[in-house]
């Protein structure tokens, strides 16, 4: 199982050189792969949960590409809305080649209904939207010239090069944990990437369904790479109402040893969510405390154990 780390590059204290210092750091434990995450239009909902600065993922990512050696490099998730296919594609695809086919591409549908408005982009379509896009996205990656006719957009003999390093293409993660974004991550994805889930659910109701999907369109079932907030005790935290990746070292191992039982592939830590969504990149000390210790006694003893 792979463990990747989101990336502070928001807020008070978010600066080049604090990103890189935590790619670097990341690297150094042995963190399997970095994400990012995406917004355009910093509305005051917006802001309430990700304060500004916020950079711009895919520059970033491109950026971080040049400043590492090894470490995979993603979103979680760039919203497909926000973004023309034309120039998604080529944004991903020209970082994907300068990473030399680093690049993982989470994506999503978004939710802050101001920051729609703001880019005039109709939010009640915005699955639709999505869904449209990827298609689209898939096309400029694998085909040319590519060509394309929707609802939302349309393009004839377009050349996308380069083209992806990676092939057919980057592995795409689909977010979201609806029944339509389930249907989505069959129709789309390689893997499928939901945020802060509860396992029992997870369990007994989502990946069963996300098996069904894929079954009756005659797919292969997408990896399970989900998101957990991480945030380390020096006791344990009470079973009732705790979030999973949250809690003693020996509560977080159960955690993982639990996802990896229900097949994740890739477990993404965020250091910055759950109750304290705030944080800012300011306090990287204690995040960088706690995932020493998670390298130390539980990250280097599952490297061990696949050796």
């Amino acid at each position: 199982m792979r463990i990747g780390l989101k990336l502070h590059h928001s807020g008070p204290g978010a600066a080049p050189d604090l990103i890189r210092r935590w790619a670097l750091f990341a690297e150094v434990l042995g963190i399997h792969f970095l994400m990012i995450g995406d917004h355009v239009a910093l509305t005051q909902q917006v802001v309430e949960k990700y304060p500004a600065p916020f950079f711009e993922a895919c520059t970033t990512l491109t950026w971080l590409a040049a400043q590492t050696r090894t470490i995979a490099l993603g979103t979680t998730v760039l919203v497909v809305p926000y973004h023309h296919p034309l120039r998604l594609a080529q944004l991903t695809a020209n970082a994907d080649v300068l990473a030399g086919g680093r690049l993982i591409v989470g994506v999503g549908v978004g939710w802050a209904q101001s920051e729609f408005e703001a880019l005039n982009i109709p939010f009640e379509r915005r699955g639709a939207i999505t869904d449209e896009y990827l298609a689209a996205l898939k096309i400029l990656w694998t085909q040319q010239p590519a060509s394309y006719e929707g609802r939302f957009v349309k393009f004839r003999d377009v050349t996308l090069n380069p083209k992806p390093v990676q092939q057919p293409h980057p592995p795409l993660w689909v977010g979201g944990d609806s029944d339509a974004a389930l249907r989505r991550a069959v129709r789309f994805g390689d893997a499928w990437h939901p945020i802060n889930i509860n396992l029992e659910w997870a369990r007994t109701t989502a990946l069963p369904r996300l098996a069904a999907l894929a079954e009756q369109a005659g797919r292969p079932t997408p990896l399970f790479c989900p998101r957990i907030h991480f945030r380390l005790t020096d006791a344990p935290v009470p079973e009732e109402g705790r979030c999973v990746g949250e809690g003693s070292i020996d509560q977080v191992r159960r955690d993982l040893e639990m996802l990896e039982a229900l097949g994740a592939k890739s477990v993404l830590l965020d250091t910055k969510g759950g109750p304290s969504s705030k944080a800012t990149a300011t306090h990287h000390e204690e995040a960088w405390r706690m995932l020493t210790i998670f390298a130390e006694q539980v990250f280097d003893l599952e490297k061990e154990r696949i050796r």
